[in-house]
C-alpha cells in the first residue's frame, strides 16, 4: 500500500508570494514542504550546477537530465576529475540535453560566476561539503548538499553561520524520510497510537557487501567521511530526531574497528593486507575482492579514470591505514526526555535495521530487510525486501497486530523518486509530514555522530550546545506530548 495523503497542490509562484518568512536571519518556508524555486512561467528552466559528480551525482544527474527535463536544467559541473567530468557531460547529452559547462574544482567560484545556476548541488566527499556550501551561498546561489552536511563541529558552525548571514537557501538531502515505510512510522507517531514516546532502541545492520564498501574508498578516512557515525548514521539520527520531533542534548558513546583490520585478514588465512584488489596476490582467495573491472559502471566511473586524481576504488579493507569505526554503539538524550539507545556493526550477515518505539500506550516494532548492492555499480540503493519488511503495534494488555507496511519503488526504499520530485517538480505538494530538510535538521543529524566521535576519544558524554551554537529549531510536526492525559490500560 502507498502512503495516504490529501494533497494541497501550490505552485512556486504562489509560494513566492505567501510562503517565504524569514526567522533568525534564515530564508526558510512557511512549512517544510516548500521550497525555493522561482516558478518555470516566469523564469524557464531551473538552473543547476553540480560539484561532484562521482557515484552519488548520477542521481540528480539524471533527475535534472531525464526525468524534469521540461522543469530543470544542468548548466555546469565541477570537479577533481576531468575524465568525470566528460562523463557528466557525455551524459546530458545522450539524454538529448545541453552540454554543461566543464569546470575544474578550483575554478569553482568561476563557475558560479559564468553559469549562473540558481543552486549549486553538493556530492562531494562530506568532508568538503562545507567548502562548496558556504562559498555558493557567499555569491549568492542556493544549495542542495547531500548529507552529511559536515563531519566536524568548526565546518557546522560555519553553514550555520553563513546561512544566517547570506540569507540563502540551504536545503539538506535526508531521503530515508521520504521513504514510504520510514513516513508511516511517522504518521503512526504522530497518530498517537502509542501515545508520547519515552525510549527507543534502534539497531542498523550494514552487511559484508555495502558495509565492507566504506572501508575501501575516501569513506575509510575520518577526516574525510566524519565515520559511519557521521557518513553514514546520519541518515539514522535525522530519522529518530524527525520521527520524534525533538532535537538532541547529550551523546555517550564507544566505537572500535575489529573486524576489518590486518589481524582480522591474518584470522581469514590470507597473508595480506595489500594496498588494492586489483593488484593483489590473493584477490583469488579473498572473499571480499571487488572487481571493478566486471562493474561496467565503476569501471567507467573510477578505474577508467585514475589517471586523472590517483583514486582508486578497490582498495584493500583490511589494510592499515583505515580511521574508521565498525563496531558503535551510542545512547543520546533529547531535549522532550526520551532516551534513544543505538547501535551499528559494519560486518553483519543482512542488512537493515530493527527498531523499537516505546510509548505511554503501547510499543511500535519496525524492521526492514535491505537489499545488497555496491555504491556506483548500477544497483538500486537501500532497495527494501519485501519479506523482511513489518510493522507490528503492542498496545498496553491488548493484542499485537500488524499493519499492512506502505510501498515503494527505486532507491533507499522508495524515498529517491520521491524526494526528487519534490525537488525538482515545479508541482508544490503540501506535506503534513514535513520531511524537507534544511541546514537546522542537517546540523543535529549530523552533530550527534560528531559528539559520538569525540566520545571516542575522551570516554567522556558530549553536550550537544557545546559543539555549535545559533542553530535555530528544525520544523517537526507535533506529535504526542509527556503533558497529555493517557487512558488507564485494561486490568491485567
Amino acid at each position: 500500500m502507498a502512503e495516504q495523503d490529501t494533497p494541497t497542490r501550490i505552485t512556486r509562484r504562489d509560494f513566492a508570494k505567501t510562503g517565504a518568512v524569514v526567522g533568525l536571519g534564515t530564508l526558510l518556508p512557511a512549512t517544510a514542504n516548500g521550497w525555493f524555486q522561482e516558478t518555470t512561467k516566469s523564469r524557464g528552466r531551473v538552473r543547476y550546477a553540480i560539484v561532484g559528480v562521482g557515484g552519488r551525482s548520477q542521481m540528480y544527474q539524471k533527475a535534472i537530465n531525464e526525468t524534469f527535463a521540461q522543469d530543470a536544467e544542468l548548466v555546469a559541473c565541477c570537479d577533481t576529475n576531468a575524465g568525470r567530468l566528460n562523463l557528466a557531460k557525455q551524459a546530458a547529452v545522450a539524454a538529448g540535453r545541453p552540454a554543461p559547462a566543464l569546470y575544474a574544482a578550483a575554478d569553482f567560484d568561476r563557475m558560479v560566476a559564468e553559469a549562473k545556476p540558481a543552486f549549486v548541488i553538493v556530492t562531494t566527499p562530506c568532508g568538503t561539503h562545507h567548502t562548496y556550501t558556504c562559498r555558493a551561498m557567499e555569491l549568492g546561489a542556493g544549495v542542495i548538499s547531500e548529507k552529511a552536511m559536515t563531519v566536524d563541529a568548526e565546518q557546522t558552525q560555519r553553514v550555520v553561520d553563513t546561512q544566517r548571514r547570506t540569507g540563502r537557501a540551504c536545503r539538506i538531502m535526508f531521503n530515508y524520510r521520504y521513504s514510504p515505510p520510514r513516513t508511516q512510522v511517522k504518521d503512526l507517531l504522530m497518530s498517537g497510537v502509542i501515545g508520547d514516546v519515552l525510549s527507543v532502541d534502534f539497531h542498523w545492520m550494514l552487511n559484508t557487501s555495502h558495509g565492507t564498501d566504506y572501508f575501501r574508498r575516501w569513506h575509510s578516512y575520518k577526516r574525510m567521511s566524519g565515520g559511519l557515525m557521521v557518513h553514514k548514521a546520519t541518515h539514522h539520527f535525522d530519522l529518530v530526531n524527525w520521527w520524534l520531533s525533538s532535537n538532541p542534548v547529550s551523546v555517550y558513546a564507544n566505537g572500535k574497528r575489529e573486524f576489518y583490520t590486518p589481524a582480522m585478514a591474518k584470522r581469514l588465512g590470507l597473508a595480506g593486507p595489500h594496498e588494492r584488489c586489483r593488484t593483489c596476490p590473493e584477490r583469488q582467495a579473498c572473499g571480499f575482492e571487488l572487481d571493478i573491472e566486471k562493474n561496467a559502471n565503476l569501471k567507467k566511473l573510477y578505474l577508467d579514470n585514475e589517471q586523472y586524481d590517483g583514486y582508486f576504488r578497490d582498495r584493500c579493507v583490511f589494510r592499515p591505514d583505515i580511521e574508521i569505526e565498525d563496531t558503535m554503539n551510542v545512547i543520546v538524550t533529547y531535549d522532550n526526555h526520551v532516551t534513544l539507545s543505538y547501535s551499528l556493526n559494519a560486518f553483519n550477515a543482512w542488512e537493515g535495521y530493527v527498531i523499537v518505539f516505546n510509548g505511554t500506550k503501547g510499543r511500535i516494532e519496525h524492521k526492514v530487510e535491505e537489499q545488497v548492492s555496491t555504491s556506483g555499480d548500477g544497483s538500486v540503493p537501500g532497495a527494501i525486501k519485501g519479506d523482511g519488511t513489518y510493522i507490528r503495534i503492542y498496545p498496553l494488555r491488548q493484542p499485537a497486530y500488524e499493519v499492512k507496511v506502505w510501498t515503494g519503488e527505486g532507491g533507499h526504499g522508495g524515498g529517491d523518486d520521491v524526494m526528487l520530485k519534490e525537488l525538482f517538480s515545479p508541482e508544490r505538494v503540501a506535506d503534513k509530514y514535513l520531511r524537507a530538510a534544511d541546514q537546522r535538521a542537517g546540523s543535529y543529524s549530523a552533530l550527534v555522530g560528531i559528539a559520538a566521535n569525540r566520545c571516542f576519544t575522551t570516554g567522556q558524554p558530549v553536550e550537544i550546545a557545546s559543539l555549535v551554537k545559533n542553530i535555530g529549531l528544525p520544523d517537526y510536526p507535533a506529535v504526542p506530548g509527556h503533558d497529555q492525559p493517557v487512558p488507564m490500560p485494561k486490568k491485567g
